[in-house]
C-alpha cells in the first residue's frame, strides 16, 4: 500500500499524525500542502474517494478562511467554485489528508486511522 501524506510541517495536528504514521511502521510519501498543493483534479478525486462533504475539506479554523468570508461563501458556491477555491491556496485545506489512491482520510484521529490504514 503506497501512502500520500498531503501536510503542513508546522500544524500540530500534522505532526500529530506523523508520529503516528511512523510509530505504526506505516511507509508514505510526504506532500508539503502549502508549497505543492493538489490540484483542482486531485481535490475532486480525494473528494470522491473520500466518501465526504467537500466542506470538511476546508481548513475552518484557519486564518486564510476567516479573511476570505468562507463561511457564507459555502452556503451559495457551487461544488465547482468551492473546488476552485479550495485549489488555489494550500492553507485553506484541511489537514492532513492521507490517501492510498483508493481510501482517504482528512484530518486526524487516531481512531479514523486504525480502521483506515491498518
Amino acid at each position: 500500500m503506497s501512502l500520500t501524506f498531503y501536510w503542513y510541517p508546522k500544524c500540530g495536528t500534522c505532526r500529530n499524525a506523523k508520529k503516528w504514521l511512523d510509530a505504526h511502521h506505516l511507509s508514505y510519501e510526504e506532500v508539503h500542502i502549502v508549497e505543492n498543493p493538489p490540484s483542482r483534479t486531485e481535490l475532486q478525486g480525494l473528494l470522491q474517494k473520500s466518501g465526504l462533504e467537500l466542506k470538511k475539506f476546508f481548513n475552518t479554523s484557519g486564518l486564510k478562511y476567516r479573511e476570505l468570508g468562507l463561511k457564507d461563501k459555502m452556503k451559495s458556491a457551487s461544488e465547482d467554485e468551492l473546488l476552485n477555491i479550495l485549489a488555489s491556496d494550500g492553507m485553506l485545506i484541511k489537514r492532513p489528508i492521507l490517501t492510498d489512491g483508493e481510501h482517504v482520510t482528512v484530518g486526524f484521529k487516531e481512531e479514523e486511522y486504525e480502521k483506515m490504514w491498518l
